[in-house]
């Protein structure tokens, strides 16, 4: 399979992503203030991974697209609903190339909507029960309960550390929250879902568990790097905004770990002062060691091992499947975080 195929089975199943996203907002008002822009973030586009490895692994294990429609669209909307949350929480001002909802409206009126768009991402787990059945829409719904749970765990985590400013952590603690913050909800719950679907509950969801978490951290890593390194107009964040706002990455959990004591001293007293008092000068001078200590390089050494370790996993767990393009797909996705292109 091609990257551009890929790409445009990935756009077709977030395509049928966000209609079904725009059917289940409600057609009244307040439109202004909270239903045209609960469809503000997913009209925005993004790269469909969640949706489209829900409905793959669907499919792959003999299920219908149809059938997988509704849980593509709970996992879909509570993305949008993290990162319109994230985003208050991160105090960033860029998202997919244009301005955060909260700093296009306000913060109150971003985190309202945030919550709105987890209420709405209910429905959809309630109608599951019509096409799959109440027993696996039950399955389902509580894959996304504990979803949900360990991605808000991972946020307190890294929220935490923020706070507390927290300089000597340890590449595990990182891989720990990353586990809990990213690779549930973006890789794990999205495969042990559609597989669930595709078996009608026949299959144990925990054995995606490695594969999934392979596949989110290595993910994650390389966004992470991207978010350092990548031209702010293909990206569609601000560059160095991690840095700026504080977030424990591999890459400055390393330099911390490496660098002199004056140079960590410096670090930690730029960690200490307020957001908005961090100015992008400093951020690249920290940008600067990083690169100086390769931690760039380190970091993109643990996503490729990382994106490796997960095809493995896939070639397990995939084998005994038909070869079908949402197999591909699957394999395509990894392949893409492997060959990625910082």
């Amino acid at each position: 399979m091609s990257d551009s195929l890929m790409k445009s089975m990935l756009a077709e199943y977030g395509a049928a992503t966000l209609k079904g996203i725009n059917q289940y907002i409600p057609d009244k008002e307040p439109r202004k203030y909270l239903y045209d822009l609960v469809a503000d973030y997913p009209n925005r586009g993004g790269k469909g991974f969640r949706p489209g490895l829900c409905i793959a692994a669907c499919k792959a294990y003999g299920g219908k697209q149809s059938e997988a429609m509704d849980s593509a669209i709970t996992l879909e909307l509570l993305h949008n609903a993290f990162l319109v949350h994230d985003d208050v929480e991160d105090e960033s001002f860029i998202r997919r190339g244009q301005p955060t909802l909260h700093e296009a409206n306000n913060k109150a009126i971003a985190i309202n909507v945030g919550d709105a768009m987890q209420v709405l991402s209910l429905y959809p787990l309630y109608k599951n029960r019509e096409i799959l059945g109440d027993r696996v829409a039950t399955q389902v719904y509580l894959e996304v309960q504990h979803m949900i749970l360990e991605s808000v765990e991972g946020q307190a985590m890294e929220l935490g550390w923020r706070r507390d400013n927290v300089c000597d952590l340890k590449e595990a603690d990182y891989l720990r929250m990353i586990l809990k913050k990213t690779c549930w909800y973006t890789c794990m719950h999205p495969l042990r879902i559609g597989a669930i679907i595709g078996t009608r509950g026949q299959v144990d969801p925990s054995k995606f568990d490695r594969l999934g978490y392979f596949m989110g951290t290595s993910f994650q890593v390389q966004d992470d790097i991207l978010n350092l390194v990548a031209e702010e107009d293909v990206y569609g964040k601000e560059i160095c905004g991690d840095i700026i706002e504080g977030k424990r990455t591999l890459m400055l959990i390393h330099l911390l770990e490496n660098c002199k004591p004056s140079e960590f001293k410096d670090v930690k007293t730029f960690l200490a002062n307020p957001i908005k008092e961090r100015c992008i000068e400093e951020a690249r001078s920290i940008l600067g060691l990083m690169h100086h200590y390769d931690s760039i390089e380190k970091a993109k050494e643990t996503a490729q091992y990382l994106a490796g370790g997960a095809l493995k996993e896939f070639y397990t767990l995939f084998s005994k499947c038909h070869d079908t393009e949402d197999k591909a797909l699957i394999e395509n996705i990894i392949l893409y975080m492997i060959n990625r292109d910082y």
